[in-house]
């Protein structure tokens, strides 16, 4: 704009030139072309220093900012500036991330969901394994206030950041789902964590119910982790100083959950190993490969089920649980621009093998003959595969396949003519099957409505027609997700 002015007054300067002008020969209007051309030159020149000193104190006071915040009408510009940068990082990551406005940051996360079920979620069972009933089910019909999360997190100091995240579950019960240290900056690419935290079993586990591609977890989170796997303990990273991504972590927990069991005794409940692995395809495409090992130990971990007259029944489980689960992800966008379309492939296998005892009828009612133990030898399986493609911007559409395998399961009680297999009725062999369709809008990095539809045989002889309509709102500063 100043340039603009300025040529205009050289013009200007020209045209008001006395009326004698007009009679000047053409030598002098040679010189006085070349005077403006002079001028016009020098002027830029001017006006390049002077932008380029204009910028050069620019990045001066982005870096004094601090110093400088005296100065009302700096700290204005910086403000505007600090939140220009916000929110481009909130494109970038395509959810909030400001952290800036609160110390701590303070986040709530709403979710709510109107379910229509064909079949009673009362009576959900996923035929031949445990956990089995409400924990893991579809939740209840109609309107429901879904997970909901109030988070609070900040740098503590140069040397940790705290975490704590609050759960409101849809019957009115509070607590604490995440509530952790967790230190910055330790050499060697250490990172240790303490407190309650999502463990990193699999893929899947460690991402917040808000942040799933789909309303529920898939059927082998169900089964194996009890929904998603939150425990008491320690945990080290270790990242390699490799060009290829690496990683091993360890975490050592008490093992207060499935498919633990919370103990009166000291020491370590349940321990986990992991590694990833990860990289680029070219400028378009990433992708990640993970393996884990989970070992636990169970005492009295309980179900219910139904004896063979279909009376309930209380029976517990003491043992050893291993489970061993392998994950990948892959990630394309064109160009590495995510903003306009991109695809997400993600799977994972898991594993189990549990080891004890098995006790019928845990409260000795004499109806169902007293109480009973013997061995319990379980080998089980799952697996699922889910793919997710953004057509066009804010549109998503998405598929994924369930499949269990109950196994090879060796029932003490049964082998021994004890009991019946009716009367054990939730180790029954069958391979629950689950596929599921949805459809989500994004109109901001704020908000989701989703669509979903699934086809559930978790249950055998049953199929379960399933419709989520689900919202999910982000209030405040929350950070961005891994990968």
């Amino acid at each position: 704009m100043i340039k603009h002015t300025l040529m205009a007054l050289a013009v200007a300067a020209a045209i008001a030139a006395p009326a004698t002008a007009s009679a000047a020969t053409d030598t002098e209007l040679k010189e006085l072309r070349e005077q403006v051309q002079q001028m016009k030159q020098e002027y830029e020149q001017r006006i390049g220093a002077l932008e380029k000193r204009l910028q050069q104190a620019e990045g001066k006071t982005q870096k004094a900012e601090s110093a400088a915040a005296a100065a009302a009408d700096v700290a204005a510009k910086a403000e505007a500036r600090s939140a220009s940068a916000e929110s481009a990082a909130v494109q970038a990551n395509n959810h909030p991330t400001s952290e800036g406005a609160f110390n701590p940051a303070v986040s709530v996360i709403l979710n709510g969901v109107y379910s229509n079920l064909s079949e009673d979620p009362a009576r959900f069972r996923i035929t031949g394994f445990t956990p089995t009933g409400g924990d893991v089910g579809p939740g209840k019909r109609g309107f429901s206030l879904g997970e909901s999360e109030l988070a609070l997190a900040a740098n503590v100091d140069q040397n940790f950041r705290g975490t704590l995240i609050a759960t409101l579950q849809p019957d009115d019960r509070v607590g604490v789902e995440e509530g952790y240290m967790q230190t910055l900056g330790l050499s060697h690419g250490l990172t240790l964590k303490a407190g309650r935290f999502f463990s990193s079993v699999g893929y899947l586990n460690e991402v917040h119910a808000h942040a799933w591609d789909f309303t529920d977890a898939p059927l082998a989170n169900k089964v194996f982790l009890g929904g998603q796997l939150a425990d008491d303990g320690v945990q080290l990273r270790w990242l390699a100083p490799t060009d290829t991504y690496f990683e091993l972590g360890a975490e050592a927990g008490r093992g207060r959950s499935f498919p633990g069991s919370d103990r009166d005794k000291n020491g370590v409940g349940a321990a986990n190993l992991f590694a990833r692995l990860g990289g680029d395809l070219g400028t378009g495409a990433a992708w990640t490969l993970g393996l884990s090992n989970l070992r636990t130990t169970a005492q009295n971990r309980s179900y219910d089920d139904l004896d063979s007259t279909g009376a309930p029944v209380t029976n517990s489980f003491n043992g050893s649980s291993r489970l061993w689960v392998l994950n990948g992800v892959l990630k394309w966008a064109p160009a590495g621009n995510a903003t306009e379309t991109n695809l997400k492939l993600q799977g994972e296998y898991f594993r189990r093998n549990e080891d004890g005892n098995l006790t019928y009828n845990t409260a000795n009612v004499p109806a169902f003959r007293g109480t009973a133990t013997d061995t319990l030898h379980a080998a089980q399986s799952g697996w699922y595969a889910q793919g997710v493609y953004q057509f066009m911007p804010m549109w998503r559409v998405g598929y994924r396949y369930d499949q269990l395998d109950s196994g090879s399961v060796n029932l003490g009680l049964v082998d021994s003519g004890t009991l019946s297999a009716a009367d054990l009725p939730i180790y029954s062999s069958y391979k629950p099957t689950r596929n599921t369709l949805m459809l989500d809008f994004s109109p901001s990095e704020f908000s989701r409505l989703r669509l979903q539809f699934a086809d559930d045989k978790s249950r055998m002889g049953a199929s379960d027609k399933q419709v989520f309509v689900q919202y999910i709102m982000s209030l405040g500063a929350h950070g961005a997700h891994n990968f």
